[in-house]
């Protein structure tokens, strides 16, 4: 069986070495490519961070308040006023001016409340509360009635409270409930996103930046010259892939910085584990732009090819927005085969809730079966020779 020499190793070192540097002087001479690098992860983690929410507040609500002379009716709708979930904008007395200002998108909702509401309450019957919603976005108007939901049912335990006070009893005692929300008190919904869009960050930039490399070299005519030197095709790839592995790292310390001192987003993993996983998804991640470099003669095709092989599946595919679990069956059979699906996972766990390997063991397995499987790929796809 061969056995390389230690003289046979440092020479490949060496050569590797010199590709390498090459690579990196051809990165400072691209001064575009390199500043977009550095520039696009802290624009994307502001834009998403500050920019994009699944938190819904402010639901702009018009009110129409047929019981108005109650002392009743003010009180229930103060519970409206100082939520911050809710922002009355005005008050009507017809619907006309309901269905307008829902056509032009001025409010969200709007609330009728009934000539007779405070004589169903006194009288101890159900209130009617009609509820007009606008319906185009069954999202945000599933969670404004939810907010709806919960504001008149903590009005009925205060109302239900009141009565029982009243005649001597006392409805704590029955039904005691303490809720408790883990790892994100507050529901902010940024310390869901921006872990997401650390992946996002590494995957494209990493693709997108190392699939012109190669097809860099056959449009300018040394990839010629580069087949005529002793350099190796795995040499040529490794060296290659190390300015650009450093590239990503770099991005990764950004965004973790970003995450922690900017958006307030708590780290509670271990940060070895972080170093060690992350390698894994970057090594993967150049390995598929590599691939796609070589298979692409031109740099317009080999950055189309990246874009559409890491933008689309990561953004809608991988969990970052979009819950894996909401998707059709077969839709999510695809997902298996997107890597930040598990690279989102292991931030979301290492940040939120600091679990450790013996948690998000099946992750790591699959970065590093995807990592080690497109290396070997892109290195046995690159021929020496002219085709």
């Amino acid at each position: 069986m061969f056995q390389p020499s230690k003289n046979m190793i440092k020479q490949s070192l060496r050569r590797i070495k010199a590709v390498a540097v090459k690579e990196l002087v051809q990165i400072k001479r691209d001064a575009r490519s390199l500043g977009l690098a550095l520039a696009i992860p802290i624009f994307m983690l502001l834009i998403f961070g500050y920019g994009l929410s699944l938190d819904i507040d402010q639901v702009r609500t018009l009110v129409w308040n047929q019981d108005s002379s109650s002392q009743l009716t003010s009180e229930f709708l103060l519970n409206f006023k100082n939520s911050k979930y809710f922002k009355i904008t005005g008050y009507t007395d017809n619907y006309r001016d309901i269905q307008h200002k829902i056509d032009d998108g001025e409010i969200l909702m709007a609330l009728v409340i009934p000539k007779d509401f405070s004589h169903y309450i006194q009288a101890g019957k159900a209130a009617p509360l009609q509820l007009i919603v606008d319906g185009s976005d069954a999202n945000t108007a599933t969670v404004a009635m939810g907010y709806v939901n919960s504001v008149v049912s903590n009005y009925n335990i205060n109302l239900l409270s009141n009565v029982f006070a009243k005649h001597g009893l006392n409805p704590v005692k029955s039904i005691n409930v303490h809720p408790r929300i883990w790892f994100n008190m507050g529901l902010n919904s940024t310390w869901f996103i921006v872990p997401g869009v650390i992946a996002m960050i590494i995957m494209i930039i990493s693709a997108l930046l190392i699939s012109v490399t190669i097809a860099r070299e056959w449009e300018r005519g040394t990839m010629e010259q580069l087949i005529s030197t002793p350099v190796k095709g795995y040499e040529l790839i490794i060296g290659k892939f190390i300015p650009y592995f450093m590239i990503a790292f770099f991005d990764l310390g950004v965004g973790v910085l970003m995450a922690q001192y900017l958006f307030g987003v708590p780290f509670r993993g271990s940060y070895t584990l972080l170093v060690i996983l992350s390698s894994l998804f970057i090594t993967g991640a150049l390995s598929q732009g590599i691939l796609i470099s070589v298979a692409s003669k031109t740099q317009l095709m080999a950055s189309q090819m990246a874009s559409i092989s890491t933008l689309i599946p990561t953004m809608l595919l991988s969990g970052f927005i979009y819950p894996i679990f909401n998707m059709p069956k077969f839709v999510q059979v695809f997902t298996y085969f997107i890597p930040a699906r598990y690279y989102i996972t292991i931030l979301r766990d290492l940040f939120l809730k600091g679990n450790g390997l013996a948690t998000i063991w099946d992750e790591a397995f699959f970065l590093l079966l995807f990592a080690g499987m497109m290396f070997i790929f892109a290195i046995a796809r690159f021929k020496k020779k002219v085709a």
